[in-house]
């Protein structure tokens, strides 16, 4: 066959062949943006029809945000909220995280306090919030130990599968090169628990804000949860949903900024699925 014969029939062949399937027209960032802004739509369609000071239009909410922006108002309850839930979880991830490794390499001590665990997995957290009041005062140390308390269970649960699972060849390898603790917990511990330290740390800081607005309410003279409260008592919703925004958004800044990354690090690993 003549070359020009076999390029026509080369190119008759990929006009033939199926076409690949087509990549999405929107990307993830713009269909979430797009996911917002129609959130944000239906909520301003609704609040012109209910017409009620019960639901205010974003740009009520708007206006009470920047009224408590420009004083300081709201950065100074933005920041003392934050720093309580950045201190109760460095607390709940360090204290869970040891006991749940110990309760999944010792089976007698899980089979012993596994009682215990279930006990303080079904204790309201409402409970110990009132509890650490009355037992410590209306104090920081107080508060920030009744969210800690509230989250240490869940994490110790994660952290204790994540200990059952791990590969005890891997541990034999240690223990003929004659790792030291240490080396070991470096070097073959922590590395297979990083995926469940993530699941964990997920998982807490989502818990972790909710629970410090209802301690903050019941007990802190300040806080996003102090001036939620206050603001309920004034029926002053657009400044409520101010601060809940607010705040929303500055745990959105930590999930996409450290957790997520820090969660994509910890299971690099893994084969990802086709399309992923």
């Amino acid at each position: 066959m003549a070359p020009d014969h076999r390029a026509d029939a080369a190119g008759g062949a990929l006009l033939q062949r199926p076409a690949a399937p087509g990549r999405p027209v929107f990307g993830p960032r713009l269909v979430t943006a797009l996911s917002l802004a129609g959130l944000l739509a239906l909520w301003w369609i609704a609040a012109i029809l209910a017409e009620s000071r019960v639901l205010p239009a974003p740009p009520a909410v708007a206006e009470a945000f920047w009224r408590d922006a420009a004083t300081g108002e709201l950065f100074f309850h933005l920041a003392m909220t934050l720093m309580r839930v950045v201190a109760a979880f460095v607390l709940a991830m360090a204290i869970g995280s040891v006991i749940g490794i110990v309760l999944g390499m010792n089976r007698e001590a899980n089979r012993f306090f596994d009682p215990w665990l279930i006990l303080f997995l079904n204790i309201p957290a409402l409970v110990v919030i009132v509890l650490a009041y009355i037992w410590f005062g209306l104090n920081e140390a107080a508060a920030i130990g009744a969210i800690a308390v509230n989250k240490i269970p869940n994490v110790v649960v994660t952290m204790r599968e994540g200990a059952r699972t791990l590969d005890r060849d891997l541990e034999e390898m240690a223990s003929v090169y004659r790792f030291s603790a240490a080396r070991t917990l470096r070097h073959v511990v922590l590395p297979q628990l990083q995926p469940y330290f993530a699941a964990a740390s997920r998982t807490g800081i989502s818990l972790i804000w909710k629970i410090a607005l209802v301690v903050e309410l019941l007990g802190r003279s300040n806080g996003v949860g102090f001036q939620i409260n206050l603001y309920f008592q004034l029926f002053d919703v657009a400044a409520i949903l101010a601060y809940t925004l607010a705040f929303v958004a500055v745990m959105l800044t930590i999930e996409f900024v450290l957790v997520q990354p820090f969660e994509a690090h910890s299971t690099r690993w893994r084969p990802r699925r086709a399309g992923s």
